[in-house]
This record gives structure tokens, sequence and C-alpha cells, in this order.
């Protein structure tokens, strides 16, 4: 798991799930563009035009992640659970990303409700990622 937005919630979540070991082999929250380009190798002058949130920065992070923890299976999350009025973002949104043997299998932009709080928003995130592994059946 890699994630931004959603701060570590979704390894919370899955760390907590039945029989987690078997499957759940751990993640990384990297929250700004220094972390994202060390860490998971983001290409640094890319992630400054679209402050390091877009379908290729989520399908990189989930690549590398897979990559970093030896896993089958990458899932990367990156977005805004919260506006941001000095950045003009007005609405809530993140891209999400699951490679698996090294490939992208999902790539999609989800939507937040900005009229939630941040928590709020973490958990629909993770609602909705949660939804699209069991819809993947992975």
């Amino acid at each position: 798991m890699a994630e931004s937005c959603t701060a570590g919630l979704l390894q919370n979540v899955l760390s907590q799930a039945e029989e987690s070991m078997s499957f759940f082999q751990g993640g990384m929250t990297v929250y700004n563009i220094g972390q994202k380009a060390k860490q998971l190798n983001v290409n640094p002058i890319f992630a400054v035009q679209n402050n390091a949130v877009s379908k290729d920065i989520a399908e990189k992070m989930a690549l590398e992640i897979a990559q970093k923890f030896n896993a089958e299976l990458g899932v990367a999350i990156t977005g805004y659970a919260q506006p941001v009025p000095e950045e003009n973002i007005c609405s809530c949104f993140a891209y999400i990303a699951f490679s698996k043997n090294s490939k992208v299998i999902l790539s999609k932009r989800i939507l937040g409700d900005p009229q939630k709080s941040l928590s709020a928003n973490q958990s629909v995130y993770v609602e909705k990622i949660i939804k699209e592994l069991l819809n993947k059946r992975i």
C-alpha cells in the first residue's frame, strides 16, 4: 500500500482484517512530493506540475510499492481529502491504482465530498478502494 491523502488509514483497516498476515505485506505513507520522489521514484519535476496528484503518479506509486515490498499486488492513492483553497482545489478527489505482477490493472479517479471533513473523506476513499479490491477479486 502506498498512501498519501488517506495517511495510513487503508493500512490500518487492512491490518485488522481476519488473517491479514496472509495477504498484507505492509505499506508506506508518502504525504508530499519529496517523499513520493525519494521513496517511490516518482519524477519530482512531473510531480511539481500537479502537486503529485494524477493518474500517472498513482500508477507509478502502485508499481513501486509492490516492488519495494516484493508483493504481487500494489495499491496506491494520491489526492485531496479536503479542499485546498490556496491552491485553487475546491473539490475532493483522488486517483487510485492497483498493480499486479508489475502491470497496472486498475487506475481511476474517485470523488470525495467537499462538504465532509478530512477524516470522513479519508474513510470514503478507503471504502471505495476496498470495494474495488473485492470487485476485482484480487
